[in-house]
C-alpha cells in the first residue's frame, strides 16, 4: 500500500499518457488510459465523497461541501432521487427550494470541488422505494427492464432532469465531471439493453463528461451490470486488492474506481446503531487508493432522512425499516461535527490545507419542555384533510394516489353476539385496528388477527394503516401498501369501506394546525378511553438565537415528530435511534412549536438535549462473498 503525499485539491504532476482505447467523449474533462486516470491530460485521482442535497437543509449546503472540502476531498457526488422531484404523475417535477439540484451543484463548483451526478432513474440509497416514484410503480410494467411503459416514463423525466445538468458540465464550464449509468444494476438484473437505453438516454440529451457504471466486484454483478467501452466501477465496503484483480482481469485498461466506499452503515428500527472503527476505514480506504486508485466515500457525510423518506429492506418476507437518521458513522457526522474518522481519513488523503470548518456547530442547552396532548388520535384523524373515496374493499395506497403517511379506513359490519376472529389478509406494514373507538390491537403481517366480541349490533370499524417505508432494494422495489388482501370476520368478508389517505409529508402548517383544532373541538363521544395517551401533542420553546438541536421523547412509544410545520420524521421507542436531529435552521428566534402525532403512548415531556444518542453501537463491515 501506499499513501498519498499531494494535496487533494489538484491533480498529479502531467505526464504523457500511454496508449490504449478511452471511453469519453472528446472535450470531456475525464479519460482514462493504460489503467490510468486523467483530467485535462494530467494523471488525476477522484477523491469523492457522497452528500446528498435532499438529505441536507439547503441553508447547510455549503458548510457541508466545505467539510468534505477540509476532509481532503476534490469532488462531491450526489444521487438524484425521482421522488423527491415529482411525488405526482400528474404535476411536473420540481426544482425550486430544497429540491434546486441545479444550486447545490453549482454551490459544489464554487467551493473548488468537481461534482459527480448519479441520476439512475433508481437510486437504492436507502430511500423510499429507491428513488422510483410511487405512482409508477404502481402500474403494470416492470421496472428497471427495457418495457416500454417503463423506459417511456424515464425518458419524460430524464427530458426535465438530463439538460440542467447538461448545462453544469465541465465542458460547459460547471463542475460535473462525470455521470453514473443506472445504480448497482448487476445487483438486480440481467437486461443489457436496458442498461444501453440509459446510457444512451444520456448522451442524447447532452452528457459528454465521463460515463460509468457501478457494481459489486462480484463475477454475477459485474455480468449484470457492466456495458462495453464504458467505465466500470466497483462498490464495496471492504477486500479492495481482490475487487481490483477481478475489475482488472476483466478491463485491463481501465483505472480501479471504487464509487462507493462504505466506510460506515445506515441502521434499522429494532436492530442496533452500526459503526466502522476508524482503523478498519482507514485501511480499506488506503487500499483503494494505493496504485492510483480513486474512491468515492460513502457517506462522507450522511445527513437526515426528513419525513417519511427513509426506505427499507426485506429479509426472509420481513419489513426491516430504515430509522430517520443517516448518519451512516460516516466523517462528517449528521450534525456536521467532525468525528475522529475525519481527521484520520484526512491523514489518509494527504490533505495539506488547514480546516476551515468548526469541530460543531452551535448546540441549543439541554431543557425539558412539557408535552401537552392537544387532540386524540381518531378525533383528530377523522376531521384531517383528505380526499376520501369509497370502496367494496380497502383501497391501497397506491390506489388512493398516497406516497406516504397512513390511510384511515372505515366500514360498519355487524358482528354476531359472541367472540369471532378480526382476520387482516394482507396488511402492509402495520395497523392501529378499533372497533366504535376503543382500540382492539395492533396487527402485521406476523400478526393478523384480533379476537372482536360482536353484540349482534354494528360496529364502526376503523382501521389506521401505517407505510413504514417503502423497500429501497432487491425484488421488493415498487411493493404496495395498505391493506392489499381482504379483512374477514371469521370467514365472511367486510366490504363497503371509506378510505381516507393522510398525506402527512404533504401536509401545510395550516393543515397540521387545523387538525389539532378540528381534534380538539370534537365531541368528547367521538373519542377513544384514556384518550390522552394517543393523538396530538404540542410543546413550545422560546429561542434566542437559533442553534442545532437533539429532540428526544422519554415515555413515548411511535409516532411523527413537526417542528414549526415541518415533518422532521419518525419517533420510535425499539430505537437504536433516540434523538431526532434539528438542524438550525428550521427553528426561529422566538417562539417554536414542536408537534408529535403520538400513536401508542404519549409522554410527558419533549427534552432538548445537547448531543446525538443514536443508540448501542454494533461494528458492522460489509462484505461480499
Amino acid at each position: 500500500m501506499s499513501s498519498i503525499t499531494y494535496s487533494a485539491a489538484v491533480t498529479e504532476s502531467p505526464t504523457t499518457p500511454t496508449s490504449g482505447p478511452q471511453s469519453t467523449a472528446s472535450g470531456a474533462a475525464l479519460s482514462w488510459r493504460g489503467g490510468r486516470l486523467y483530467r485535462g491530460g494530467a494523471p488525476h485521482r477522484i477523491l469523492s465523497g457522497s452528500l446528498h442535497y435532499f438529505r441536507v437543509h439547503p441553508d447547510l449546503w455549503q458548510d457541508r461541501i466545505r467539510r468534505l472540502a477540509d476532509l481532503g476531498l476534490n469532488t462531491v457526488d450526489t444521487y438524484v432521487p425521482w421522488n423527491f422531484h415529482q411525488l405526482h404523475e400528474d404535476r411536473p417535477p420540481r426544482f425550486d427550494g430544497w429540491r434546486d439540484l441545479e444550486r447545490f451543484i453549482r454551490t459544489v463548483g464554487e467551493e473548488g470541488l468537481d461534482a459527480v451526478v448519479r441520476p439512475g432513474p433508481y437510486i437504492c440509497a436507502e430511500w423510499s422505494n429507491g428513488g422510483l416514484p410511487s405512482w409508477l410503480t404502481s402500474k403494470d410494467l416492470a421496472i428497471r427492464s427495457s418495457d416500454p411503459a417503463f423506459t417511456t416514463a424515464v425518458a419524460r423525466w430524464f427530458d426535465h432532469l438530463i439538460p440542467r445538468l447538461s448545462t453544469l458540465q465541465a465542458s460547459r464550464g460547471g463542475p460535473v465531471v462525470a455521470v453514473q449509468v443506472e445504480n448497482e444494476f448487476g445487483s438486480y438484473g440481467d437486461d443489457h439493453a436496458y442498461v444501453r437505453w440509459c446510457r444512451d438516454a444520456l448522451v442524447e440529451r447532452g452528457i459528454a463528461e465521463l460515463l460509468f457504471t457501478a457494481d459489486g466486484p462480484t463475477e454475477l454483478m459485474l455480468d449484470g451490470g457492466t456495458l462495453p467501452g464504458t467505465l466500470t466501477a466497483a462498490t464495496l465496503g471492504s477486500k479492495p486488492e481482490a475487487a481490483r484483480r477481478l475489475l482488472v482481469s476483466r478491463r485491463p485498461e481501465e483505472p480501479f474506481l471504487v464509487a462507493e466506499f462504505w466506510n460506515g452503515w445506515f441502521d434499522h428500527w429494532g436492530e442496533r446503531h452500526h459503526v466502522r472503527g476508524v482503523e478498519s476505514a482507514v485501511h480499506t480506504l488506503r487500499g483503494i487508493i494505493a496504485d492510483h486508485g480513486s474512491v468515492s466515500i460513502y457517506m462522507a457525510h450522511g445527513g437526515t432522512n426528513f419525513g417519511l423518506w427513509a426506505g427499507a429492506n426485506e429479509s426472509d418476507g420481513r419489513l426491516e425499516p430504515v430509522v430517520t437518521s443517516y448518519d451512516s458513522d460516516a466523517p462528517i457526522s449528521e450534525d456536521g461535527r467532525l468525528t475522529p474518522k475525519f481527521f484520520a481519513m484526512r491523514e489518509a488523503l494527504g490533505a495539506r490545507g488547514p480546516v476551515r470548518s468548526p469541530a460543531r456547530m452551535p448546540t441549543l442547552p439541554p431543557a425539558h419542555v412539557p408535552l401537552v396532548h392537544r387532540a386524540g388520535l381518531l378525533a383528530a384523524l377523522r376531521s384531517a384533510p383528505s380526499e376520501a373515496t369509497t370502496t367494496p374493499r380497502p383501497a391501497s395506497f397506491e390506489q388512493l394516489g398516497l406516497d406516504a403517511g397512513m390511510v384511515l379506513h372505515t366500514a360498519r359490519p355487524r358482528i354476531p353476539a359472541g367472540e369471532h376472529r378480526l382476520l387482516f389478509t394482507d396488511v402492509r406494514d402495520r395497523a392501529l385496528v378499533f372497533a366504535d373507538g376503543t382500540l382492539l390491537g395492533i396487527v402485521d403481517p406476523r400478526s393478523p388477527e384480533l379476537p372482536v366480541t360482536g353484540t349482534g349490533r354494528l360496529v364502526r370499524l376503523e382501521v389506521l394503516v401505517e407505510n413504514l417505508g417503502r423497500v429501497n432494494y432487491g425484488p421488493g422495489v415498487g411493493g404496495h401498501k395498505g391493506l392489499l388482501g381482504p379483512v374477514l370476520v371469521d370467514r365472511r368478508m367486510v366490504q363497503g369501506w371509506r378510505n381516507a389517505p393522510l398525506a402527512f409529508q404533504e401536509w401545510s402548517s395550516a393543515e397540521l394546525s387545523d387538525t389539532l383544532a378540528a381534534g380538539f373541538a370534537a365531541p368528547s363521544a367521538e373519542c377513544a378511553p384514556g384518550t390522552t395517551s394517543t393523538g396530538f401533542a404540542v410543546a413550545e420553546l422560546h429561542v434566542d438565537t437559533p442553534a442545532d438541536a437533539f429532540l428526544a421523547l422519554p415515555g413515548s412509544g411511535h409516532g411523527l415528530v413537526w417542528v414549526n410545520g415541518f415533518l422532521l420524521g419518525r419517533h420510535r421507542d425499539i430505537g437504536p435511534q433516540v434523538t431526532l436531529y434539528c438542524p438550525a435552521p428550521l427553528l426561529r428566534s422566538g417562539t417554536n412549536t414542536v408537534t408529535v402525532l403520538e400513536l401508542e403512548r404519549l409522554g410527558t415531556t419533549l427534552e432538548f438535549r445537547d448531543h446525538p444518542e443514536l443508540g448501542p453501537p454494533e461494528e458492522y463491515v460489509e462484505e461480499f462473498d
